[in-house]
């Protein structure tokens, strides 16, 4: 069929994870077409949470001539279904697949569908503006799709495509409308000069970067909008110590005391002026991503990896020290020569570092990557349906995939969700390792048959105050304070918890002290202890007060880093 310009519509689909995430990838293709093809072109986005009738019915509306669909390990499933129903309803509509899941053993995919016409194979910025240029032309000359280059159809590869020069792409965000509370994802560069194995970003080696000057525009941008979030997409940020550093000090130069920038790094190579910038921007201006996936060294090699965990941990805790930026490091289970112990001491060892989240995830072997080739050398055992998990390896059996499964749980619960910043340290001293004790939590979670997911606020409150009366049933009393301390410090209850104490001994000066101070009951809360909860060596050597100590927990003025309230100590009260 030869297509006319006038008459075809192609429609970009994405299926996202969540509401909150959009697709850069669609917007991407779109915005380098070019102003002339951009009109032909319509864009859609939908969730793997709908309903795929209503994914169908809305494609089936719409009418195109061509549809794209963006494909991933976590819609690929939701795809696949689309690709079963579609020809039912749209039987001459051509439909075109790109991105990570399809663009490794494409002939298995149009073996498997013969409704899809081909793939957009790699990057896809040229190819679909080529692609674009077939349907569009309207020429005398013969143009065929084999003359597209960077494609796999049916009769094989055309010819490969050079990628687009990242700074050639033009900038997504220039109308912010379809971005309302969502995350907005930008890059920089493209490439990772990283080979772990287990990752798509170890076959391009190659680094290239976008014109700085076109990104301090860009981010000028978002920073004159007042976005919420930019989340970076660059595989490593900071694998160019001068291109991660000028960003870095150009948010620090205009920041706007609102919009906070998230950044994938490698810790073990930060420099000291580096982190001493870091050190410098302003609570809640920037969030750090730092994958540290194991400490095992035998592990780490065999993943080429070669971090430094003694440097990274050195530079995890200088950050910290300067108290202004959220770090967020990862493990990976199943990886090779991994065993249950040796992750045990893996996240000990990262545990111990203090990251405001402690990220567990399972390897997914991707194909087309190194680990996907190695898979059966090492034993690696792993779903064939997306995400492709590891069911179990030789050195980690399934029962003990399982229990980090459990301990996943707990520490999602109980570390990352910053609900419990003073009731862990102190029941972490009752067991031999912070892994030992979210080990004995997710069994006793699962023999007691306590829900994972209920939707009471309270109701891990009320699980971890049993639990650490099993463990540590004499210091009932401290870990009941602890937990009210820690349940104020979120929130302005309305409810009181009853594992708080009896406030009717209290009533009166806690009237009298927000009578005579002015101060708003809807903004503040008073609470007495018996216990120096706020320190805990304190706590641990079993110190008590003097005498009962009032705390006032101020709710409008929050920390920017935990959003906890503000808190003073009324000794006197």
């Amino acid at each position: 069929m030869q297509w006319k310009g006038e008459n075809v519509k192609f429609l970009l689909a994405a299926i996202n994870a969540k509401f909150i995430h959009s697709n850069p990838a669609i917007y991407s293709l779109r915005a380098y077409a070019g102003e002339e093809l951009q009109q032909y072109i319509e864009l859609a986005e939908y969730t793997i949470n709908q309903p795929v009738p209503e994914i169908l019915a809305d494609l089936y509306r719409r009418d195109p001539d061509v549809i794209g669909f963006s494909c991933y390990i976590w819609n690929w499933r939701c795809v696949q279904e689309l690709l079963r129903e579609l020809p039912k309803l749209l039987p001459d509509t051509s439909v075109w697949l790109g991105g990570p899941e399809v663009s490794y053993y494409p002939e298995n995919i149009v073996a498997e569908y013969p409704f899809v016409k081909g793939i957009m194979v790699g990057e896809g910025e040229t190819v679909f503006r080529k692609l674009m240029e077939y349907y569009t032309y309207q020429g005398t000359e013969p143009f065929y799709l084999k003359d597209v280059p960077g494609l796999y159809l049916r009769s094989g590869y055309t010819r490969p495509q050079k990628p687009a020069e990242l700074s050639a792409i033009p900038f997504l965000y220039r109308d912010l409308t379809p971005f309302s509370n969502r995350i907005l994802y930008y890059e920089t560069s493209r490439g990772c000069p990283y080979r772990c194995s287990y990752c798509l970003s170890s076959i391009d080696k190659t680094v290239r970067f976008r014109d700085i000057g076109i990104v301090k525009q860009e981010l000028q941008y978002f920073l004159d909008h007042r976005v919420k979030q930019v989340k970076f997409i660059d595989r490593t940020f900071n694998c160019s110590h001068e291109h991660g550093t000028e960003i870095w000090k150009y948010l620090y130069e205009h920041d706007n005391g609102v919009t906070n920038f998230h950044f994938e790094i490698s810790a073990d190579i930060l420099r000291e002026d580096e982190i001493a910038l870091l050190n410098k921007l302003r609570p809640g201006l920037a969030q750090l991503e730092i994958g540290v996936q194991s400490t095992n060294p035998e592990t780490l090699r065999a993943i080429c990896r070669n971090t430094d965990i003694e440097k990274l941990e050195a530079n995890v805790a200088a950050i910290r020290r300067g108290n202004n930026i959220h770090q967020h490091l990862d493990l990976i289970a199943g990886l090779p020569y991994e065993g249950y112990e040796s992750f045990g001491h893996s996240f000990d060892r990262v545990y111990r570092m203090k990251p405001e989240q402690l990220q567990l995830g399972f390897l997914k072997v991707l194909k087309g990557s190194p680990m996907y080739e190695k898979a059966e050398e090492y034993g690696i055992v792993y779903t064939d349906k997306p995400p492709y998990e590891v069911l179990y390896t030789k050195w980690l059996s399934y029962e003990d995939v399982l229990r980090l499964k459990g301990i996943e749980e707990m520490v999602e619960l109980y570390y990352n969700s910053s609900q419990f910043t003073h009731t862990l340290p102190l029941l972490e001293t009752v067991f031999s390792s912070p892994f030992a004790m979210f080990e004995a939590l997710a069994d006793f979670y699962r023999e007691k048959g306590y829900f994972i997911n209920s939707p009471s606020r309270g109701y891990r409150y009320h699980v971890i105050l049993e639990f650490a009366c099993k463990y540590d049933g004499d210091r009932e009393y401290v870990y009941r304070e602890l937990l009210t301390y820690d349940m104020y410090l979120r929130e302005n209850l309305k409810s009181r918890p009853d594992f708080a104490k009896d406030p009717v001994p209290y009533k009166e000066r806690i009237r009298s002290f927000f009578r005579e101070s002015g101060r708003q009951r809807n903004l503040a809360h008073l609470e007495p202890f018996a216990y120096p909860v706020w320190d805990l060596e304190a706590v641990k050597a079993g110190e008590r007060n003097e005498r009962e100590v009032f705390v006032l927990f101020d709710y409008a003025r929050r920390s920017p880093l935990t959003y906890e309230a503000d808190t003073e100590r009324l000794p006197e009260l």
